[in-house]
C-alpha cells in the first residue's frame, strides 16, 4: 500500500493492474473497503477519502454533488489513467452513477453497495437536520444513532466490532466536512440511468433502511442489464457487515466485466 494525493484529496493505492476506484459513503472513509482488497489481487485499488471526509480536508469551495462528481472524474483520469472500474457504497454509489452517466468513457463497470438514488423529501429533511446538529454539537451527537440505525439487528448482536467501526468512523469526521456532505446529498439529483452502459451490479442488505431491496431494484430497472444481489442479515454498511460476501461479489462482477 502507498499513500498519494491529488491536490488536497488523500488516497491509498494497493496492487498493480487494471484500476478500480472505490467511493465511500457519508460518514465513511477509504477504510470501509479494506475488507475487499484481498479478493482483488491483480488490480490497482485506488481508495480516496472524498473531499472533506477522513484525511481529506475541506475544499476551498462548498461541497456539492457536482463537485464530488468532478473530483472523482479527476481521480479516474489522473490517478487511474482512465477508464476504471468503480466500486461505491451509499453516497459513493450516487457519485458513481453520475460519473457513469455523464462520462461513460471513464467507467468500465459499476459495483454498487447500498445503492441510493435521488433522496426522498423526508430523507432530505433528515440530512439537513443532521448537518445542523453536527455544526452545533459535533459528531458525538449523531454517531451512536447512525450506527444503531444503519446496521442490521443481526450485525449488532453478532459483530459488535462493526458497531464500533461505524461509530468511530463518524467520530473521526470533521463536523463541517460532514455537514457539507449531508447538505450536498440533501440537494442531490438522481443520475440519468438510461445513459449508463457499463456492466452494473447493485448489492444491498435485506434489512437496509437506507437502500432497501425494492429501491435497489428500482434503480436496476433503469440500467440496461443491471443485476441485483440481496444480502441476508445485512443492513446498510454492507462491506463491513458482510465482508466475505461483498468481497466475493466485487471480485466476481469486476472480473466478469473485464473478461
Amino acid at each position: 500500500m502507498s499513500g498519494a494525493a491529488l491536490g488536497r484529496i488523500q488516497l491509498e493505492i494497493d496492487g498493480e493492474g487494471p484500476p478500480i476506484v472505490f467511493l465511500h459513503g457519508l460518514g465513511a472513509t477509504s477504510s470501509s473497503f479494506q475488507p475487499l482488497l484481498d479478493s482483488l489481487l491483480g488490480f490497482r485499488c485506488i481508495r480516496p477519502d472524498l473531499p472533506g471526509a477522513g484525511r481529506s480536508p475541506l475544499p476551498d469551495a462548498q461541497i456539492t454533488t457536482d463537485s464530488l462528481v468532478e473530483a472523482v472524474r479527476d481521480i479516474v483520469k489522473t490517478v487511474a489513467g482512465a477508464p476504471a472500474h468503480l466500486v461505491g457504497h451509499s453516497l459513493g454509489t450516487l457519485i458513481a452513477q453520475h460519473v457513469a452517466a455523464t462520462a461513460p468513457e471513464l467507467v468500465l463497470s459499476l459495483t454498487l453497495f447500498g445503492p441510493i438514488g435521488e433522496p426522498a423529501e423526508a430523507a432530505r429533511e433528515r440530512l439537513s437536520d443532521r448537518a445542523r446538529i453536527v455544526r452545533r454539537d459535533g459528531m458525538i451527537a449523531v454517531a451512536d444513532a447512525i450506527a444503531a440505525a444503519g446496521l442490521s439487528s443481526s450485525t449488532k448482536a453478532a459483530n459488535p466490532l462493526a458497531v464500533a467501526y461505524v461509530r468511530e468512523s463518524h467520530l473521526r469526521q470533521d463536523p463541517e466536512g460532514f455537514a457539507q456532505s449531508c447538505e450536498a446529498l440533501a440537494a442531490a439529483k438522481g443520475a440519468d440511468l438510461r445513459l449508463v452502459r457499463c456492466p452494473t451490479v447493485l448489492a444491498t442488505g435485506e434489512d437496509d433502511p437506507v437502500a432497501p431491496p425494492g429501491a435497489a431494484q428500482g434503480l436496476a430497472d433503469k440500467i440496461r442489464g443491471a443485476k441485483v444481489k440481496i444480502l441476508a442479515r445485512c443492513g446498510h454498511w454492507t462491506p463491513i457487515e458482510q465482508p466475505r460476501q461483498c468481497a466475493r461479489l466485487a471480485s466476481d462482477s469486476i472480473r466478469a466485466s473485464a473478461a
